[in-house]
């Protein structure tokens, strides 16, 4: 497959996207980022200190149509995933006049309605048009709910959607995570990760946004690792009929830099897809017009050549007033990811088997997102992050905050990837219904086979924030979509296989016997 030329969605229309967003930025991304940051400063000189303040809508709630799209023709997955990445454009653009217009918007009280939220649903009516029209193109029948997905509404910051939940504990992947977290040197299911005692994230007091550039982190979205109760959950014991063995590859931590706001995976031949800034590790020739000869031929940074797999998560940025290299570009500076980038200091990969079953080789080329980026939208269904601290990552795993580490110790992001596999297909049309979580007891469902689970554990070396008053200083939070304010629940991990057939042998033979190889 070479380079994606497929037909683009109209020019007018992206042109349309492109317009509306330089209009709200004003020409230069931190010009409008830095005016709202500095209505919810706690001072004028220092832009490291950032305090809650009210506002009518914090935020733009859109229904998630790539998420909800799971069964698509595969001959219509490129114009329909490029039609995806075209509505994420127009929420940014959208947001970014939310962000823009707060005085309009407190002398009339229909401004947000009738000069934001409908002109974006109109708009996105005649995307969702473009997708239907695509899926019946190739002899697919597109869903009727589909038309219901045009309309998005202004969401205040106490109002934030968790999904019906208390605090973050996901629901569709909890048992994955009892016993895949574990794996990472984590112990924690997805379900267990949150904190049952800390404040839910974005609420009460700490309604509004600061801290990224205007959108967030803000105070709640923090806790003192100290102070929460255990909640790591034990892991299942590894039966007579299960998979013990540890392959562990070593790819380096991204000291090249190797950087960019493409996603492969959701938004193929699209440039800035994921409108945040990525760490690479291992293959490096991930970009969004990167195909499946790209990835074979490349080159990897990973120790074992026979790894040539592709690993990339947001950056960690900490808000203490530095502008990074990408201020002014897209994904960065003028999508409100702004601060100075964290390199991580560790970046443990290792793949871990099945309490209850063998592990059969993955396929080449398969891609697996775990998490969600768009939790403010889609509740904490799909929410895998684990967030800790050295020294209590046995006992403490967050999903709904960032934690604040004690001295001595530092911040540690974990992922314990989907670990059943529907037996058929690398990929599927939402990207996640190929692979699922197993149960608390370890099982793959609904004749779903045991692959060998992707764990990563990210260690960072930077110092703690501090919480005072209600008042976060040196606060630090993943790189995100704008409107998903930068929650910590947002946190996601992303992979694609390129390992060699005698690698991907070699690793399912040493899990299956028990071994630890590399």
């Amino acid at each position: 497959m070479g380079r994606n030329i497929r037909k683009r969605r109209s020019p007018l229309a992206i042109r349309a996207v492109a317009a509306s967003a330089a209009l709200a930025i004003g020409g230069g991304g931190l010009v409008w980022a830095n005016f709202y940051a500095s209505a919810h400063e706690s001072n004028n000189s220092g832009r490291n200190t950032t305090k809650a303040a009210g506002a009518q809508v914090a935020t733009i709630q859109c229904p998630d149509v790539g998420q909800k799209l799971s069964n698509v023709p595969k001959q219509a997955r490129g114009e329909v995933d490029g039609e995806l990445a075209t509505l994420d454009q127009q929420i940014t653009a959208a947001y970014q006049r939310l962000a823009t217009t707060r005085d309009a918007q407190t002398r009339d009280a229909s401004f947000v309605q009738n000069s934001i939220l409908t002109p974006l649903k109109q708009n996105r009516s005649v995307i969702i048009d473009r997708i239907k029209l695509e899926i019946n193109r190739v002899g697919g029948k597109a869903p009727g709910w589909l038309d219901g997905l045009s309309t998005c509404t202004g969401q205040p910051a106490s109002g934030q959607n968790n999904g019906g939940q208390n605090n973050g504990g996901a629901t569709a992947a909890p048992s994955a995570g009892a016993s895949a977290g574990a794996g990472a040197g984590a112990g924690a299911g997805a379900g267990a990760s949150a904190s049952a005692s800390a404040p839910a994230a974005g609420g009460g007091a700490q309604a509004g946004n600061g801290g990224q550039a205007g959108n967030g982190p803000v105070a709640a979205d923090f806790v003192d690792i100290t102070k929460v109760q255990p909640n790591v959950a034990r892991k299942p014991q590894t039966g007579a009929a299960g998979s013990s063995g540890v392959f562990s590859t070593s790819c380096g931590v991204n000291a090249n830099k190797k950087f960019n706001t493409d996603n492969v995976i959701v938004a193929p031949g699209v440039t800035n897809g994921a409108h945040h800034l990525h760490d690479y590790v291992g293959n490096q020739s991930n970009d969004a017009f990167a195909t499946n000869d790209t990835f074979a031929a490349a080159q990897t940074s990973c120790a074992n050549q026979g790894d040539k797999s592709s690993y990339f998560w947001p950056v960690v940025r900490i808000q203490n007033g530095t502008q990074d290299f990408d201020q002014n570009n897209l994904g960065g500076g003028k999508e409100l990811n702004v601060g100075a980038i964290q390199q991580v200091r560790q970046a443990q990969i290792k793949f871990v088997g099945s309490p209850t079953s063998k592990v059969v080789a993955m396929p080449k080329f398969m891609r697996i997102i775990t998490g969600d980026a768009k939790t403010t939208t889609n509740g904490l269904a799909n929410a895998n992050a684990h967030w800790s601290c050295t020294g209590f990552e046995n006992k403490v795993q967050l999903t709904a905050q960032y934690p604040i580490c004690p001295r001595g110790s530092t911040v540690v992001r974990t992922f314990a990837f989907q670990s059943c596999w529907d037996g058929v297909n690398a990929d599927s049309a939402n990207h996640r219904t190929h692979v699922a979580f197993a149960d608390a007891q370890g099982n793959c469902a609904n004749g779903f086979k045991a692959i060998p689970q992707l764990t990563m554990r990210l260690v960072y070396g930077f110092r703690a924030p501090t919480l005072t008053n209600g008042q976060i200083k040196n606060a630090y939070a993943v790189d995100g979509f704008p409107e998903q304010l930068h929650k910590a629940t947002t946190d996601h991990d992303d992979f694609i296989n390129v390992f060699d057939d005698a690698t991907m042998n070699k690793m399912v033979t040493c899990i299956n016997n028990g071994q630890r190889c590399k």
